[in-house]
């Protein structure tokens, strides 16, 4: 492997972890903190989901689970599948990973759908006297977490997918 493959790859590893380091925050963390007639709760993401489901939201508590755990997990596996498959090429073939490759990078543009929920909640429900709503730590470490993936799909090459299986040809 050549030195910038190294670097690219390098590059690749780094955003992932840091993207996985920023997503623990975001699970053990309050996303949302409620203040409804003086009395205060506090969310996390598996919390507020579970709250979704005891009120019989099932619908929207499935979105919110496939949007805020399923998601971002798979984004982790598929882009270190995609690192790892570059130094040993994998049984999915080219075609298969650049069609991971290209779903990951369609995923990364919607995946800040759970933060912009977040601003919009915070933006609309502030009225003073009743209700409250502000962005929890885990907002913040949520969209890093989204940021970082982001940034670790787009260090990818997709060319190093195409060196690797001429390598093992040849």
């Amino acid at each position: 492997m050549e030195f910038s493959e190294t670097v690219s790859l390098q590059k690749v590893w780094a955003w992932l972890v840091a993207g996985l380091i920023a997503y623990v925050p975001a699970n053990i963390y309050p996303m949302l903190r409620t203040s409804t007639l003086g009395q205060i709760s506090e969310n996390t993401l598996m919390g507020g989901i579970i709250e979704l489901v005891h009120h019989g939201s099932y619908g929207v508590a499935f979105i919110v689970f496939f949007a805020s755990i399923l998601i971002p997990i798979a984004k982790f596996i598929a882009i270190a599948f995609l690192a790892t498959s570059v130094r040993k090429p994998a049984n999915l073939g080219n075609h298969g990973r650049l069609v991971l490759y290209e779903v990951v990078e369609f995923i990364g543009r919607w995946s800040m759908i759970d933060v912009f929920v977040v601003a919009i909640l915070t933006a609309l429900v502030q009225l003073d006297f009743a209700a409250a709503i502000s962005p929890g730590i885990a907002a913040v470490s949520f969209a890093l977490s989204v940021a970082f993936t982001m940034l670790a799909a787009q260090s990818f090459d997709p060319r190093l997918m195409w060196l690797a299986e001429n390598r093992v040809e040849s």
